[in-house]
């Protein structure tokens, strides 16, 4: 009896070994951090693929086509969508709604894995300081939070310049890509051009050194970590916008040129060459433009 006593006792005791682990993971939350993430890259690229509030899947949206104005079997069918919107403000204004979501939702599917490093940069470096007894009271969690709230904000422009290009015919209604030789070279010129540009390097820089820029924007508190996220978001928008907007040359829910465009900007800001790579793109944008004109 005795025996089954300290056996039902020992089984009531919490196990020291399993409290100690959670409390290293309250200490740390980076295991929190990377699922919280996750869920909300899932919700988003799965929302994206399912149409996002279109009518259509992301697939059926979905053309392998490096001239897409050339496509004009969409065509009647676009224009008259785009004559569709035509109508009530608060038409317009729920239309801007649903595809600034969209614009956020495939923001976050394509920027959120080159940021994730900085993201849990800033994390490590908070759990280190807590485990050393300083008092960390940056969130790791408002960090992300500022730097999605930019896209957001980008997003609400994009939509706002969709509703813009649809209604004057230049990209399609229906399949939301180009319907114009010059918008498409236009596009892609600025996008070559601002690949070689100074502000381009200064920006890629400050996403290519994690370290360096905790170091010199750090600011502590929850607010202070939804400044820094802000800032690291409004630099990596700085490198990528006019590589978004060429998402109105081939397909805004195009996933071929969606997964073309993250693998861009991933390789530019993680990989070691990207700098270089950068460059090589805004050549080859340049002649794709030339291309564009003369098909």
């Amino acid at each position: 009896m005795r025996l089954t006593g300290r056996r039902g006792s020992s089984a009531a005791r919490p196990d020291t070994a399993m409290l100690a682990a959670f409390e290293r993971l309250a200490r740390d939350g980076r295991p929190v951090l990377v699922t919280a993430l996750g869920l909300i890259f899932a919700a988003a690229a799965l929302w994206m693929l399912w149409g996002a509030g279109m009518g259509m899947t992301a697939w059926a949206m979905t053309r392998a086509a490096l001239f897409p104005h050339l496509l004009g079997f969409e065509a009647e069918a676009g224009m008259e969508m785009g004559r569709n919107l035509v109508g009530p403000a608060g038409w317009r204004l729920r239309y801007v709604a649903l595809m600034a979501l969209m614009w956020w939702a495939m923001m976050i599917a394509m920027m959120l894995p080159s940021a994730l490093p900085m993201i849990l940069i800033h994390a490590r470096v908070v759990a280190r300081g807590r485990a050393r007894g300083h008092a960390m009271r940056a969130s790791p969690g408002w960090f992300a939070a500022g730097y999605l709230a930019v896209w957001l904000g980008f997003s609400v422009v994009a939509a706002v310049m969709q509703l813009a290009l649809v209604e004057t015919g230049l990209i399609s209604g229906m399949m939301l890509w180009s319907e114009s030789r010059w918008l498409s070279a236009g596009l892609l010129v600025l996008a070559a051009a601002y690949q070689v540009s100074g502000l381009k390097y200064r920006c890629l820089v400050e996403c290519r050194s994690p370290m360096e820029f905790l170091a010199r924007h750090w600011r502590d508190g929850a607010w202070g970590a939804f400044g820094m996220g802000h800032r690291h978001g409004a630099f990596c928008l700085g490198c990528c916008w006019p590589l978004m907007l060429l998402l109105f040359v081939g397909g805004v829910m195009n996933l071929l040129w969606i997964a073309a465009l993250a693998l861009l900007v991933l390789v530019e800001k993680l990989a070691g060459p990207g700098v270089a790579v950068a460059r090589a793109g805004g050549a080859l944008l340049l002649v794709w433009a030339a291309a564009t004109l003369a098909v």
